[in-house]
């Protein structure tokens, strides 16, 4: 039957009559009844006692039981032991070897008792069934018992109604409650509130579906530390031979320590990814202010709820950057970043602004000592030391920091700054570990960001060397107008050595040139002074494009780059002819004043810097009207597209070109020129007077 409960369609509530299913424990162990009257004679046979002895009720009923049933060698033993039994009244216990209709000899275990009927009269009751399976059943219960009572783990059974019915000294324990104070009473009895309904849930899945739940990972409140008890609970139904449930089986394991252990193992694994992460985050890029950014981002949410990045001033400006301990620092705020919007971030100085900081702050200490500094626990005075000012002290109050990391930007032996981190929501404080992650992450940074740094540095003294190269056009030239548009490379990519000239020859020619030096930085910018100055000197010799051309080849064979391409024409404005010769550059673009634009078909020779190039003077003429286009390929080129499609765009944009020399120029630089260009443009646009 189940546990507690009435089998439907019954009147057990009223009657306490329960029928049982077939398949019950009396029906394993198939306990065969016989009577024998006074002379030992069998007069009652059950069904069971023919599945046992193999005799029909009819080939047993009515013989002596000694005679039918008793081995030869024991009718004595037997005789003496119905003489007591029926004489005296006690009853008898044993194992008995009976003979069976097939011949065999069967051992079975044998209940004997007098019985007596209401006349006086007196039989003998046996009660008997296999001894194997009786001592299977015997062993299998004094075994359950054992197990579930000296088990490590929590055992519980509970009814239909999902109280409690037996529970094991561990479960007991596990729950702080006596096993005598489990039994009737629920889950929501027992378990804590927090607990009690999601396991009501899953018992009462488990008791209609019969689907076990299989060591389910429960775990209680944590401490302050962060650490808490875990449990592993599992669930399947108890059901009668005909599939009917009983109740439900619930086992606990405490899983405390595995379940610690696992958190220590994700905790690293954790660390592990963010600290790959940030490998791959910071630094993807030589600008100062986007790998600070990337810092800040990488540090949140996993790290910090507020994270600020700042450099030392100094660092900035390639000065020392020491700090004694009791001198202010200089701070230069580079990204602020956080987990969700808070006013916290009010607080923090605004990328680009320039902070004095005295001894007394944090971060001061933190870049002054080079170590970083943990405040765990932050107080309302430990505010004013980590703040700019009182009102930024309040602000910080008001969005619940309550802990507080500096950690030092560390690169080359050089502190340059400060990884600034705060928690809010997060309840944990900064920890050691936690240190261990941000300096990790500082350092990894750091070198990415000196070397964004140093890159500016270079980048500030090539793009001002390049600057200072580049020509401040005279007045007009005799016979042209001229326009001119020098653009470097995007912000992220380092200075080239592209260059343009325009310079008065003898007879009032005019010498244009453009040219590009191989390379980039400061040596990029270094070569192209240097030629552009020996192409001054080549043209006040009156040689024609080609032989300077060779010349300027001879000459750049010995610099460093000692590659470039260049394009050289002179204008004569008496005859209206322009010569040109290409080094291994870019064809220029000629748009007549009637008719349609079209690239010059020069014989192009090697780069500059071959020493063994020749090259081909081509003469056009240039007519009032006309305008010549000389460009360096950072105006064209891309790094996806065929440079004879960019060359047609070019064409194309020059077709509709009716502004002036200077609209064309920013047409052109605004139509071609994209944000990342990685290259530097040098543009020249010119036309013969009326």
């Amino acid at each position: 039957m189940r546990i507690g409960e009435d089998s439907p369609g019954n009147t057990a509530g009223e009657t306490g009559v329960r029928p049982s299913p077939p398949g019950g424990l009396m029906d394993v162990l198939a306990v065969g009844a016989v009577v024998l009257d006074g002379r030992g004679r069998i007069v009652l046979w059950s069904p069971q006692a023919e599945q046992l002895f193999g005799y029909s009720p009819q080939e047993a009923l009515g013989q002596y039981a000694v005679r039918l049933l008793v081995p030869q060698e024991n009718v004595e033993l037997v005789l003496h032991l119905f003489d007591k039994v029926m004489r005296e009244g006690k009853e008898w216990a044993g194992v008995f070897p009976v003979r069976c209709k097939d011949g065999s000899i069967r051992a079975l275990e044998f209940r004997n008792m007098r019985l007596r009927d209401d006349h006086g009269g007196a039989y003998a009751l046996a009660l008997a069934t296999d001894r194997a399976t009786l001592r299977v059943v015997e062993r299998n219960l004094a075994l359950t018992a054992r197990v579930v009572e000296q088990s490590p783990l929590g055992v519980a059974v509970l009814d239909t109604e999902l109280r409690y019915v037996s529970v094991n000294p561990t479960i007991a324990r596990l729950d702080g409650v006596s096993p005598e104070a489990h039994l009737g009473r629920t889950v929501h009895d027992i378990l804590p509130p927090q607990h009690a309904e999601d396991a009501e849930a899953v018992l009462r899945h488990v008791l209609e579906t019969g689907e076990s739940v299989i060591d389910r990972e429960v775990v209680g409140e944590s401490t302050p530390t962060g650490k808490g008890h875990a449990w592993s609970v599992s669930v399947f139904r108890l059901e009668d031979t005909a599939g009917l449930p009983l109740g439900l089986s619930v086992s606990v394991t405490d899983i405390t320590a595995r379940h610690r252990a696992a958190q220590q193992v994700e905790h690293a694994r954790s660390r592990l990814a963010q600290v790959a992460e940030a490998s791959v985050r910071i630094g993807t890029t030589l600008d100062l202010e986007q790998t600070a950014r990337e810092l800040a981002q990488v540090a949140v949410p996993e790290l910090a709820d507020i994270a600020a990045v700042d450099v030392l001033d100094a660092a900035v400006q390639d000065q020392p950057v020491r700090i004694p301990a009791e001198e202010t620092a200089v701070f230069r705020a580079l990204a602020v970043a956080t987990a969700y919007p808070t006013v916290a971030t009010d607080a923090a100085d605004a990328p680009g602004e320039v902070a004095h900081y005295g001894s007394e702050r944090l971060v001061t200490r933190c870049v002054a000592t080079a170590e970083p500094v943990r405040v765990p626990v932050v107080s309302e005075a430990d505010l004013r030391e980590i703040a700019r000012d009182e009102r930024a002290a309040a602000l910080l109050s008001e969005a619940g920091v309550h802990s507080y990391l500096a950690v030092p930007l560390i690169a080359r032996g050089e502190v340059l700054g400060a990884l600034d981190l705060k928690r809010a929501r997060n309840p944990r404080p900064f920890s050691t570990d936690d240190t261990v992650l941000a300096c990790e992450l500082a350092a990894r940074a750091a070198v990415c960001i000196d070397n964004a740094r140093l890159y500016r540095q270079q980048q500030d003294i090539a793009l001002t060397l390049q600057r200072s190269m580049l020509p401040t056009l005279p007045g007009e030239p005799k016979g042209l107008r001229v326009a001119s548009r020098y653009q470097p490379a995007g912000a992220l990519s380092e200075v080239g050595g592209d260059w343009f000239d325009v310079l008065d020859l003898s007879e009032e020619r005019t010498a244009l040139v453009v040219g590009d030096v191989m390379g980039s930085g400061i040596n990029a910018a270094a070569t192209m002074g240097r030629l552009r100055t020996a192409t001054q000197t080549l043209s006040r010799l009156a040689l024609r494009p080609a032989e300077v051309l060779g010349h300027l080849d001879e000459i750049t064979t010995g610099l460093d780059p000692y590659f470039a391409t260049c394009l050289y024409a002179v204008y004569d404005p008496h005859r209206r002819r322009c010569h040109l010769a290409t080094a291994g550059h870019l064809p220029p673009v000629l748009v007549p004043a009637h008719g349609e634009p079209r690239l010059l078909d020069l014989r192009t020779g090697a780069p500059l810097g071959t020493g063994e190039a020749e090259y081909h003077t081509l003469t056009v003429d240039l007519m009032a009207g006309d305008r010549l286009v000389l460009y360096t390929d950072g105006l064209v080129e891309t790094r996806k597209d065929d440079i004879d499609d960019r060359l047609a765009v070019l064409v194309d944009l020059l077709r509709g070109s009716a502004g002036s020399l200077e609209e064309t120029c920013d047409h052109l630089l605004t139509s071609l020129r994209q944000p990342d260009n990685h290259d530097d443009v040098a543009l020249l646009i010119t036309s013969p007077r009326d």
